[in-house]
């Protein structure tokens, strides 16, 4: 996340990373940390941007609790409706390991987004990546998760850019969407990333 990072600090946003281990820790434990993170920020105008998993995590968190003092939520390559690659990979030995306790949150994803802040999807369409070799990943896809893996009734906005799953933190157009959605709500902003 450190290119995507430094564009939008460039634009003006204090961006703080935050690291979650779900394989290892599970959901309740990363949740309880992205509560107290965002709770550290009291006062301030909150964003989250997160990429693939970070990305789900994020709107799990956010629509479980819609008291959370946030503004606006990018997710990049994010399976918000459950990742037919992580399904295909618990049907091989040793794959639930590999999700650890993140794998049912990955397998099943939100049904809507019913939470009053603003979201905004954007999915890749460069299909490079050891994701779909599992099976099961319909194109259009960025090599990991499908298109319409990241499409979620409810959403307030959803791109389709050319990258590959690890590619979308690292494009320079992502960035430019990302800059767009948290300044005003919609990836069709007229302001873009220097």
């Amino acid at each position: 996340m450190g290119f995507l990072s430094d564009r939008l600090r460039d634009e003006g946003f204090a961006p703080h990373s935050f690291d979650h281990f779900t394989t290892r820790d599970g959901l309740d434990v990363a949740s309880d940390h992205l509560r107290q993170c965002i709770a550290g920020f009291a006062g301030q105008r909150v964003h989250l941007v997160g990429h693939s998993l970070g990305g789900l995590l994020a709107a799990m968190v956010v629509q479980a609790n819609p008291e959370l003092s946030i503004n606006r939520i990018v997710c990049l390559g994010s399976p918000l409706r459950g990742s037919a690659a992580a399904r295909s990979l618990l049907g091989f030995p040793g794959g639930g390991s590999l999700l650890g306790r993140s794998a049912e949150l990955l397998e099943r994803g939100l049904e809507r987004w019913d939470a009053p802040h603003a979201i905004g999807a954007i999915a890749g369409q460069l299909p490079f990546g050891l994701g779909f070799m599992l099976g099961g990943v319909s194109s259009p896809h960025d090599g990991t998760v499908a298109v319409a893996e990241t499409q979620l009734p409810g959403l307030t906005d959803h791109r389709v850019v050319s990258a590959a799953h690890t590619g979308l933190v690292f494009s320079r157009e992502v960035a430019q969407l990302t800059v767009a959605f948290l300044s005003d709500g919609r990836f069709d902003s007229k302001r873009k990333a220097a």
